[in-house]
Order: C-alpha cells, then sequence, then structure tokens
C-alpha cells in the first residue's frame, strides 16, 4: 500500500495534468479517503487476513503462550464495537480475531425467525454476515481515521509542530480494525459443489477462515446437542478439498480450513463407507459401527450385511434407517478422523468435548501429534458448557483423590450461591482463568472462541434494562446503568451520531462544497455534552 505523502504527491501530479478543472480538488482529502478505505474489496481482505493468520500460527508453533482468540458476533455493529475496544483496551488488534457462528445466524438473522442451529437458514445468510462485519470494520477504521486528520487540522492551525508530527506519525502507522474471522460454513449445505459454491461467496465477501462439520449437511445438529450423525471421510474430504479449490480460485492461496469432527458426542452414521481393501479409510470407519454376528439363515428381507474377517456381521439400524457406533469409540473415531482430516489438507482441527476438561483436549490431541506433530487445534469455549458446575466439580474431584476434605461441600449443587466465596470456588475460578493458557501449552490449542458471548451479553444487558427502565428506577434505569457508564468507562458509542458516520459526512461534505458545506458537527449539536 502507498503511503499518505505518495498519495498526495499522486494526486497532485493528477491534478496539475487536469488543469483547472481540478482546481477544487485537494490532494490530502484524497489520500484521507484512500487511508479510511484501505480495502477495495472481499478478496483484498481475504488475502490480506491469511498471510495474518498463517504469521500467527507460525509464531504460535514456536511459542505457546501467542494463542489467539475470537468471540462470536452475530452483526456488524457487534464486532465493530468488539474491536474498538480492543484498540483502546491494549492498544493492538494482534492475535485477537472474529467469530461468526452458524448457531447465531440461525437464531438471529434467518429471514424465517429464529431457528435451531440445524442449518435451516438461507445459506447466502452467512456470507452476507462476513461482507457486514468488514463494512463496519472499514467504518472503524474511517471513523478512526477521521478523528485523527481533525487533531492534525487543528494542530497545524496552531503551528504545533511536534503535535502534528506524533498525529502524523499515528496516521502513517495507523492499525487497521480488519482481522481474521473464522467463519462457520456448517456441513457445506449440501454436497461438495454446493459447499464449492457457498465458499466462494465467503471467501468474496472477505472470509480467509472456513471451518466445516463432518456431518451429514441435511441432519446437521449443533454440536452440543443429541442425534449427531457423521459421514464416511470420503465425502467429508471432498468438501475440504472443495473448500481448497475455492481458496485458491479466487487467489487466496494461503486460505485457512478448520476441520471440525462431532465424532467424539455423535453415536450415528447414515451411511457405511465403501471399503475397497482391508485396513483402509472406509473399513477403519466401519470397524466401529455396533454388530453382530449373523449366519444366512438368520438374515431379514432388506438386511444390510457386513463381510468381516470370514463372517457376516449386520450393522445395528434404527428405525430411522441410521446405523449407530460402539459405545465408548468417541474418543478413537475422533482421533482417527483428525489424522485423516489433515492428511486431506486441513490447517487446523476443532474437536467439540461433552465437558471442557484440559486433560480429555490433551490426551486427543497428543495421540493425533504422534502422526502429525505440528496439529493446532481451535478449541470452543462454549456457553454451552456450565464453567461455574464443571469447574468446581473438577475441584472437589481433584481433593477426594488427593484425600482432603470435602465435607462442607455438596457435589450435586456446588452451583450454589453459599459457596461463591469458598476456598474450592477460588481455585476453581482460578482454573477457569488459566485454562486457555494451560490447554495452549498442553493440548496444542491455537485458537480460542467463544461462539455465542455476544447473544448471551445482548440478552443480559437488555434484561437489566427493561428491569430498571420499566420499574420504579423510569429514567434513572438508563442513565446510571447505560449511560453514566459509557461516559465513565470511555465508551466511544456515547457519542452515537459520531459511531454511525456523521463526522464521517462532514468530512466530505467539506471537501465537496469547501466552506459551503452544511455539517450536522455544529454548535448546536447535542453531542457536544459528551465532549
Amino acid at each position: 500500500m502507498s503511503t499518505y505523502q505518495q498519495d498526495i504527491d499522486a494526486v497532485a501530479q493528477l491534478k496539475k495534468a487536469n488543469g483547472s478543472a481540478w482546481d477544487a480538488i485537494n490532494p490530502e482529502y484524497v489520500a484521507r479517503m484512500r487511508a479510511q478505505n484501505k480495502f477495495k474489496t472481499g478478496l483484498d481482505i481475504a488475502k490480506y487476513t491469511a498471510g495474518i493468520m498463517r504469521r500467527d500460527m507460525a509464531e504460535f508453533d514456536k511459542d505457546k503462550t501467542k494463542y489467539t482468540q475470537s468471540l462470536g458476533c452475530w452483526h456488524g455493529f457487534v464486532g465493530q464495537q468488539k474491536l474498538i475496544s480492543i484498540k483502546k483496551h491494549f492498544g493492538t488488534t494482534e492475535r485477537k480475531y472474529l467469530y461468526l457462528s452458524g448457531w447465531m445466524v440461525a437464531a438471529l438473522r434467518s429471514e424465517f425467525g429464529p431457528l435451531p442451529d440445524q442449518s435451516m437458514h438461507e445459506k447466502t445468510v452467512v456470507a452476507d454476515l462476513v461482507e457486514e462485519l468488514y463494512k463496519f470494520l472499514r467504518q472503524a477504521d474511517a471513523r478512526e481515521l477521521g478523528g485523527l486528520f481533525r487533531e492534525l487540522d487543528k494542530a497545524r492551525e496552531a503551528g504545533d509542530k511536534a503535535k502534528e508530527a506524533e498525529v502524523q506519525k499515528q496516521i502513517d502507522n495507523h492499525q487497521t480494525h480488519v482481522v481474521p474471522i473464522i467463519a462457520d460454513i456448517d456441513a457445506g449445505f449440501g454436497n461438495a459443489e454446493a459447499t464449492y459454491l457457498l465458499a466462494k461467496k465467503m471467501i468474496e465477501a472477505g472470509a480467509c477462515c472456513l471451518q466445516i462439520e463432518n456431518q451429514v449437511a441435511d441432519e446437521k445438529q449443533c454440536g452440543h446437542q443429541d442425534g449427531k450423525v457423521t459421514v464416511p471421510h470420503a465425502d467429508f474430504h471432498a468438501k475440504l478439498r472443495a473448500l481448497r479449490y475455492a481458496f485458491l480460485e479466487l487467489g487466496v492461496d494461503d486460505g485457512v480450513i478448520v476441520a471440525r469432527t462431532d465424532s467424539e458426542g455423535a453415536g450415528l452414521t447414515k451411511e457405511i463407507a465403501v471399503v475397497r481393501e482391508p485396513g483402509d479409510q472406509g473399513d477403519i470407519y466401519n470397524s466401529y459401527l455396533d454388530v453382530e454376528v449373523v449366519a444366512p439363515e438368520d438374515t431379514n428381507p432388506g438386511d444390510v450385511l457386513i463381510s468381516r474377517d470370514g463372517k457376516l456381521v449386520r450393522p445395528k439400524r434404527l428405525a430411522s434407517g441410521l446405523y449407530q457406533f460402539r459405545e465408548g469409540t468417541g474418543h478413537e473415531r475422533c482421533v482417527f478422523d483428525c489424522v485423516e482430516a489433515i492428511n486431506a489438507g486441513a490447517d487446523l482441527l476443532w474437536i467439540e468435548t461433552a465437558v471442557p476438561t484440559v486433560h480429555e483436549i490433551r490426551d486427543m490431541m497428543n495421540e493425533v501429534r504422534k502422526v502429525h506433530p505440528d496439529a493446532k487445534l481451535v478449541y470452543n469455549n462454549s456457553p454451552s458448557f456450565n464453567w461455574t458446575l464443571n469447574f468446581r466439580q473438577q475441584v472437589f474431584d481433584a481433593w477426594v483423590e488427593q484425600g482432603k476434605d470435602v465435607s462442607a461441600y455438596d457435589r450435586a449443587d456446588l452451583m450454589n450461591a453459599k459457596y461463591d466465596d469458598s476456598e474450592l470456588s477460588a481455585e476453581a475460578d482460578a482454573r477457569v482463568r488459566t485454562f486457555q493458557a494451560d490447554c495452549s501449552r498442553e493440548a496444542n490449542v491455537f485458537h480460542h472462541l467463544i461462539t455465542l458471548p455476544t447473544y448471551h451479553t445482548t440478552a443480559l444487558s437488555v434484561d437489566n434494562l427493561a428491569k430498571e427502565y420499566f420499574g420504579d428506577a423510569g429514567m434513572l434505569g438508563y442513565v446510571e446503568g447505560v449511560q453514566r457508564k459509557e461516559i465513565r468507562q470511555g465508551i466511544a458509542c456515547v457519542k452515537h451520531q459520531n459511531m454511525s458516520g456523521s463526522d464521517i459526512g462532514d468530512d466530505h461534505k467539506e471537501y465537496y462544497a469547501g466552506e459551503a458545506a452544511l455539517k450536522a458537527g455544529g454548535a448546536k449539536n447535542t453531542s457536544n455534552q459528551f465532549s
């Protein structure tokens, strides 16, 4: 990308070449507009953010403390405010991403209304949300740079050379709010061709990283629900290749694919895999089926039979027509899926677990890393887990194993607020606090995400506001619970007109009309009360 001064010089040359017709064109204004619009297309964004992810993955391989994180965002504004807050509190967006959750798309963005996470929403709404998120992040860039440009003009008007140089340095080294999005493509919304077509739409919208799961597309369930149905590797790997072809076709050569396996908690399959030779993927997949040995005379019309070790076996088939796996094979199947997904071209893995325990994640990843030492994991720090209860019970069980007296605690009732100030709860909270660092160090978790946090924060904040505003507090419910906190915490959104682009519009009016511009940000603008 060209520098601010290079853009000024380039436009000055154009202005000179075009003579008096361009007299009113200010080259510096053009440079400002270019700086505020660094990315012209979604593909520009996908290429840029893919590079970020690849560099972060390489850094993580060298230093396990350099894991990455994200929060799921269901609207462009939510993603924008998250990145603005990150820059405010940490001064950088490094290793901080966005997550696009298929669950929240289904529950909040479908034209059918709120739906369960079962791939019933319109498939293109996922690509639409990627595009929307990046529009809001690009506008955050424009807004922040607009503020710096106004500071630069004030410094020049005051003749403050030191301040001018300081602000110009901030402009030249501005860090964009645009960060990688890990985008959920569910199970691909159909066959491999449907997966490819949707992947292209998502990449063109800006997605550099696509997460796909090994469930049956038309039987897909949320990873934390029962009734999950997985597919043989041949089906899943065709979709992984479809994603790679989509990336390569569009020139995003280092696009990232996350292969998610729901096998640990999935007990069903729709298909018996094709076996071409003993010990191949299909044969191993079928070996996990729950079967019974039968004699030819004991078979029934319509039975499906498999020849195994010289015997006929009949897979147990449910009334739904689905086949079930043997109990207790989830861990082994999950490891098998992960190894084969990397063999098929996946860059990162995702394992859904029943509870958040470091040792369970570590044990599975240790098996995977025997084959692929650099295998890295994306882990869902899911709101479906009761984190408080899980970790209190983990501490309780550890203390029992250590022989420590736990008579003051009821394991089944550890969620009770009466334990909040106890020694057990303090240790549990300490484990929650270090959970991400512990998993990254011990289980090679490269990326930690929370799928639905902003769904829950929205519900919680609206509940608190509704309770106060419509109750005895009245207007004080808003003033004390929201606005006063915004002001004191320095939440930029307290100036909601500025956040929606009013000042950017004023800048453009001045560019176009000079002194004749009718601006919104004058002395009578009530937002001045928050200056």
